[in-house]
């Protein structure tokens, strides 16, 4: 099993685009169990990536319960670094 961060990086070479919510649901049937994925902790992975230019926002807006939902995707350089040094 590949440590959180980079599931959570690799989850975004397998997608257009994400937000935070999204990857939590995709990650809980394997990593359910671990205590850093929850909203907080997968938004500071996500902002990480993108300061390290892994990923970049695409889109924003609220969702039905007025909190920020944020999409981020890989653009190809970034997936393709990700695919170097994350292997499946």
């Amino acid at each position: 099993m590949k440590p959180l961060n980079y599931a959570i990086l690799k989850h975004f070479t397998k997608v257009k685009e994400a937000s935070t919510e999204d990857v939590i649901e995709a990650l809980k049937g394997k990593y359910g169990n671990f205590k850093a994925l929850n909203r907080k902790d997968v938004l500071a992975a996500l902002m990480t990536a993108e300061a390290n230019g892994l990923l970049e926002e695409t889109r924003f807006g609220m969702d039905e319960a007025g909190t920020l939902k944020i999409y981020y995707r890989a653009h190809k350089e970034g997936a393709d670094t990700i695919n170097k040094y994350i292997k499946d």
